[in-house]
């Protein structure tokens, strides 16, 4: 362990309490708060993370494959390493936050003997069969494995708004949630499969982005008529105080299989895309996010969904990608 050039912390010797291998296998029963953390990455939320379990009062080891990231945790008293196996050593249960799993075996394969007999949690975002293949790695090497999806920006890592979605072995999990506890805010366990707070993730993201991109087109649309964005917004946001009343009614839909039409029919429903992509082009603009949404919507009439609600189109691309649906 190398502390930083600036760090406030001074070396220890062997046996201190800043010995990065005094609590490698103990999980002290003396209270959370005392157990040691490792946290593998140290980009905005990989910092966040660190940041977070040093408020809490937990013993940190970091490490970063530019080491530099590192100065501003060693300086509130984090425990630099010079490797990643070094920082495995110094704790039970390691975080790794990453870009990618290509990132994450990059990082933890050279260090897999290290992590026999600990528990690898994975705060990096991918698919869930990449979470699955990570989980089959871990336990091909005695490594207990959590994999967890982090649903709230960096903003709120460490206080109340945070949210975390974890899937694995859940006595695993429940070993380290009060430790896990200081990313701050809610978790929830979603089950044994390692993969499904990745495919929760997923699912979300799916949800926003589809909808900034929506919020994005819909401005330039305004704009190309000679509307501000700030003219446009209060009723922007109008529209979508409509969502989560929809949210619960398609939902309630697809889980019921019965798609009635309450409010508005698909086929007129499609009639109004159809004027989305008329005025866009009729402007210049780039139509491919709506037209792709519209094409959907006429696969959906020319299946014989027209008369009922927007929700039968989520059965129809299940169907079409012939994917089973959910129990």
């Amino acid at each position: 362990m190398t502390n930083g050039p600036h760090s406030s912390t001074p070396p220890t010797a062997p046996g201190d309490p800043g010995d990065l291998g005094e609590h490698a296998n103990d999980d002290r029963d003396g209270g959370a708060a005392d157990r040691p953390v490792t946290v593998l990455g140290l980009g905005p939320m990989g910092a966040a993370l660190a940041g977070a379990f040093l408020a809490a009062g937990h013993p940190t080891t970091v490490w970063n494959r530019s080491p530099a990231k590192a100065d501003p945790l060693v300086q509130r008293g984090a425990r630099r390493a010079a490797t990643a196996a070094e920082a495995v050593a110094a704790s039970p249960l390691v975080i790794v936050c990453v870009i990618d799993y290509g990132a994450v075996h990059a990082i933890v394969d050279p260090a897999a003997d290290a992590l026999a007999g600990r528990t690898l949690v994975s705060l990096t975002a991918d698919s869930p069969d990449s979470a699955r293949e990570m989980a089959a790695w871990a336990a091909e090497r005695s490594i207990d494995y959590v994999d967890g999806s982090i649903m709230t920006p960096t903003t709120t890592i460490g206080g109340p708004g945070a949210q975390v979605l974890y899937s694995g072995e859940e006595k695993v999990y429940e070993a380290h949630r009060e430790t896990l506890a200081a990313i701050g805010g809610r978790q929830d366990h979603l089950g044994s499969d390692p993969g499904r707070a990745a495919a929760f993730d997923v699912a979300l993201l799916d949800m926003f982005w589809t909808a900034v991109s929506g919020l994005t087109h819909g401005f330039a649309l305004a704009a190309a008529e000679g509307i501000p964005a700030r003219d446009l917004a209060p009723f922007a946001k109008g529209i979508h105080e409509l969502l989560p009343g929809s949210i619960d009614e398609i939902a309630a839909n697809i889980d019921s299989g019965e798609h009635p039409d309450d409010v508005s029919s698909l086929r007129s429903i499609t009639a109004g895309m159809e004027h989305v992509v008329h005025a866009a082009r009729a402007r210049g603009l780039d139509d491919t996010v709506i037209g792709a949404a519209t094409a959907v919507a006429r696969r959906g009439i020319a299946a014989g969904y027209g008369a009922g609600s927007v929700s039968r189109l989520t059965e129809l691309l299940v169907r079409e990608a012939a994917v089973p649906a959910a129990g």
